[in-house]
């Protein structure tokens, strides 16, 4: 079995103000992801998950197509999961 990882995504678009957070928080009770997200100074968003390769990445393909419509681009970096979460949170 692959090892756990963790995937850093800043999503640019209409992503703030719209119910983007509280979207990709609801979507992750069901993946088996755990991380966080939240609003960047500069109009991003923020999103941390960790979890095994298959659940983080259908979690992805989830928010890409649930909320295809308020993303421009997307930046994505894959490492090591640091195990730091216990479940996924919506920073304020």
């Amino acid at each position: 079995m692959s090892e756990k990882i963790r995937v850093k995504a800043i999503y640019n678009g209409t992503v703030q103000g719209v119910g983007f957070r509280a979207t990709t928080a609801m979507l992750a009770e069901n993946a088996g992801v755990t991380g966080t997200v939240r609003n960047l100074p500069d109009g991003s968003v923020e999103l941390v998950a960790e979890g095994w390769p298959g659940d983080v990445d259908a979690y992805l393909d989830r928010i890409a197509e649930q909320l295809r419509h308020r993303i421009d681009t997307v930046d994505l970096r894959r490492g090591p999961a640091t195990d730091e979460f216990d479940r996924f949170r919506i920073a304020y």
